[in-house]
């Protein structure tokens, strides 16, 4: 049950407002098929010339690796924080048989994209599927609503991983479960942030933030779930990521530095699983 908002709605950052509204990111070539994820390319042949469809299953596969972290029960009522178009959502529900899914955003450009992308199953399957707008730190739905939690690459954009925390333990019920995947540095060394602003500009514009991936698990961990665990899948991750870059921008494109700050320790992607406990 969507619930009465406690306080004025939690701000969109400028960035993230910005990059995805009218000039959506979903539209590049870079993210062919309106994931928006760097994609899972374990299954994928990067060593030779890549299709957008090897770009669109690297994308997929991104969700079935997320999904399959923890996973779900059958008939188990879901979350997917920071949906975007919505796309994913729709291979969640239709791969994984959940009795109900509900893709949320804090963007309400998003929120209307994935409702337009998805209205066939949104007529069909009503009482399965639905999307609605809010932010991960302030979730519009009651206690223990549902039995799965997960998000595929928004949490570095997350601008408070406390109020994150909380309100993850707060929505899953006794024996929920959460998986977030997303790309984090790799310690809290001071220097991080302002290295990886001088490589990258989504850093440097604010769009993502440099979160450390023990302070994802700690806010995890002290909101009260337990089983808190990060793996890192950057093996699986950066190369196709950067191959597929220099496919569509070439090889001067600025994109080209997150393998480097892989390459250099500063940042790695990451499955992180918690888990809320029966008692």
């Amino acid at each position: 049950m969507i619930r009465d908002p406690q306080h004025d709605q939690w701000p969109i950052p400028p960035a993230v407002q910005e990059a995805y509204g009218a000039d959506d990111l979903g539209t590049k070539p870079i993210f062919a098929g309106g994931f928006i994820n760097f994609g899972h390319w374990q299954a994928i042949d990067i060593s030779s010339g890549l299709s957008h469809e090897d770009r669109v299953r690297s994308q997929q596969d991104m969700y079935r690796h997320v999904l399959n972290a923890q996973p779900p029960t059958g008939q188990s009522r879901a979350l997917e924080v920071g949906s975007g178009t919505g796309v994913g959502t729709a291979l969640a529900l239709q791969e994984y048989g959940f009795a109900h899914i509900t893709g949320m955003d804090i963007h309400p450009r998003q929120t209307e994209r994935a409702r337009q992308s998805n209205s066939r199953l949104l007529t069909d399957r009503p009482e399965h599927l639905s999307f609605v707008q809010g932010a991960a730190e302030d979730i519009p739905f009651g206690d223990e609503e549902f039995d799965f939690l997960y998000s595929v690459e928004a949490a570095q954009h997350f601008t408070d991983l406390n109020a994150f925390g909380r309100e993850t333990a707060r929505v899953l019920r006794p024996g929920g479960q959460a998986v977030i995947a997303s790309f984090f540095t790799t310690d809290d060394t001071p220097s991080h942030p302002e290295h990886l602003a001088t490589l990258l500009d989504c850093y440097a514009n604010g769009l993502d933030l440099a979160h450390p991936v023990t302070h994802v698990t700690d806010a995890l961990t002290r909101a009260g779930l337990t089983h808190t665990r990060a793996t890192s899948i950057g093996p699986a991750v950066w190369q196709g990521w950067d191959r597929w870059i220099t496919h569509v921008s070439g090889p001067d494109a600025w994109p080209r530095n997150f393998l480097r700050a892989y390459e250099e320790g500063i940042l790695d992607y990451y499955v992180i699983t918690a888990t809320r406990p029966t008692a």
